[in-house]
């Protein structure tokens, strides 16, 4: 199995990325989706966000207000690692959860937008980063997600610099491309990603072999 960490900052179209991988055969682990259901009405996510924030971050179906809490988490680091210290563990459990259940010869992605943030680089065989630049992002997230400049540019500001993700990367997808480029790239990048988990297989088939030659000659005199 190949695990790979994908990241990106907040409008960098790392989702767009994700599900291009899909296609070409990835098994997809994606954070975001995974943060959503460990907070969904009635898990112990949830009661213990709103232990940690009152009763006001939730909607009226009794659900996680996300908007709201967004509004509250993202100008304040200090309500935004409260926040990290709940949801991450859980994330993290589930995530272990679903790779183990995943083919031995898969090439798993860990679609993870806080990689960066939270160190966890080194839990994965290789990083890939998803690259646009800020000027990209903020349109994106004004133009397509609806957000107010003043929001979409705190939610910026609470992730990792570009600097500091691109320092972690071992393979950088430039999304400031025409969709038609983009999706060459992923094409590419997936055929590297085949050859390294064939290559891997290969290793630990020939240490197998070495190991087993080994224990077969036994005990020197």
């Amino acid at each position: 199995m190949l695990s790979v960490g994908l990241t990106g900052g907040i409008g960098a179209g790392k989702s767009e990325v994700s599900r291009l991988l899909v296609g070409c055969g990835a098994v997809l682990i994606d954070a975001d989706r995974i943060a959503r259901e460990v907070v969904a009405p009635g898990t112990p996510g949830l009661a213990a966000v709103v232990d940690a924030f009152g009763a006001e971050v939730l909607a009226e179906d009794g659900s996680l207000d996300r908007p709201r809490l967004g509004s509250l988490v993202f100008a304040d680091p200090e309500k935004l690692a409260v926040l990290n210290s709940i949801v991450h563990p859980l994330v993290g459990a589930r995530s272990r959860e679903l790779e183990s259940a995943a083919a031995a010869d898969s090439v798993v992605v860990h679609d993870v937008p806080l990689l960066a943030e939270n160190g966890l680089a080194p839990l994965y065989d290789l990083v890939i980063v998803v690259d646009a630049a800020p000027e990209t992002q903020l349109d994106r997230l004004v133009r397509l997600r609806g957000m107010t400049e003043a929001d979409a540019r705190a939610r910026m500001a609470a992730q990792a610099s570009r600097d500091k993700r691109l320092e972690i990367a071992d393979i950088v997808i430039d999304n400031d491309v025409p969709l038609a480029r983009l999706e060459q790239r992923v094409r590419e990048v997936w055929a590297d990603l085949v050859h390294r988990a064939r290559s891997s297989r290969e290793t630990d088939r020939e240490t197998d072999r070495e190991t087993n030659r080994g224990t077969d000659r036994g005990p020197r005199e």
